[in-house]
């Protein structure tokens, strides 16, 4: 057994992500290619970056020696089950690979126990609770435009709110949090007048609105400097997050994922200091996650559990 390989898939928005694993948790493959993510990128975009992935973390491992396979892909449809299949048989690999959406696997990279909540703040926002590794309820995670609470998209287009009110107010942009927003969108090339100003940042973020989710670090930087209106936002989003939680959580551990709630920060420090009391992990690596989950039934329980931080640690 210990010659056996299992492989873990985490096709996301961004980009695609493979590890492959010997059954004692070893890693002896990783790699990456663009985004996985189906509906976003079409069938055929997404089937392709993860067979480059696949090839690549494979590598000269003989791809019959793949007893296991798990892959999660964000934007899920059952018309990529089917061609990733012929992908792994072209590999060598005897079956296709467990397909399932990306929340649970998300999870599993930050808990070993079959039962508990995931909350995630990236650019997009959701809570969910896991029953046996599967998604049994969701929160929240309704899009950038109405919904996604407390998320790197809505934290900057709060800041943004906040900046362009001032200068339509006609005030100029001062304190730190004005200053980064405005230099965002404007960098030295700025007009004299306030409104001028904010007419332009309008412009700018309605061409390109996911210009506000790149502003997410910016908040926190001015909340650490001190700025009393990044310091609000960064709380605002600390309370949503927990608010859409509490819709989901039953029992068991809560794991924070994505950008926001996984990098030390202002709203990670406020998330975790309101879930005071509870189990809370940070999740790991998610493709390893999937070849842990893909692993797991091969494997006693007690055994798979020790070997959970094995397959999760980040990769380099």
């Amino acid at each position: 057994m210990t010659e056996s390989l299992v492989v873990g898939v985490d096709a996301g928005a961004t980009s695609t992500r493979v590890a492959v694993h010997a059954l004692d948790g070893t890693r002896v493959g990783y790699a990456r290619a663009g985004a996985g993510n189906p509906t976003a990128h079409g069938l055929d975009k997404a089937v392709s970056n993860v067979a480059a992935a696949l090839g690549d973390a494979l590598g000269t491992h003989d791809g019959r020696r793949v007893v296991a396979s798990l892959t999660g892909v964000a934007g899920q449809v059952a018309e990529m089950v089917p061609e990733l299949a012929k992908v792994w048989a072209d590999h060598g690999i005897a079956e296709g690979p467990r397909y399932m959406g990306d929340t649970p696997i998300a999870y599993a990279a930050g808990s070993p126990e079959p039962d508990g909540s995931l909350l995630l703040s990236g650019t997009g926002a959701v809570a969910a609770r896991i029953v046996g590794f599967r998604l049994d309820a969701i929160a929240d995670g309704l899009g950038w435009l109405l919904g996604d609470e407390g998320s790197g998209f809505w934290i900057g287009r709060q800041a943004v709110k906040a900046v362009v009110g001032a200068l339509d107010r006609g005030a100029p942009p001062t304190g730190a949090l004005a200053e980064l927003v405005v230099e965002h969108f404007l960098g030295d090339e700025r007009p004299a007048a306030p409104r001028a100003v904010a007419d332009r940042i309008v412009r700018l973020a309605q061409a390109d609105h996911m210009r506000l989710a790149a502003l997410s670090s910016l908040v926190s930087r001015a909340a650490a400097a001190g700025d009393e209106t990044a310091l609000k936002i960064t709380q605002d989003a600390a309370d949503c997050l927990v608010a859409t939680l509490g819709r989901v959580h039953v029992s068991g551990p809560v794991v924070l994922a994505g950008s926001v709630l996984t990098s030390e920060g202002p709203v990670r420090q406020a998330v975790v200091e309101r879930l005071a009391g509870k189990s809370v992990s940070t999740a790991g690596d998610a493709a390893g996650a999937a070849a842990w989950l893909a692993a797991r039934d091969l494997l006693a329980e007690a055994d798979a559990k020790a070997l959970h931080a094995a397959f999760t640690a980040v990769s380099p």
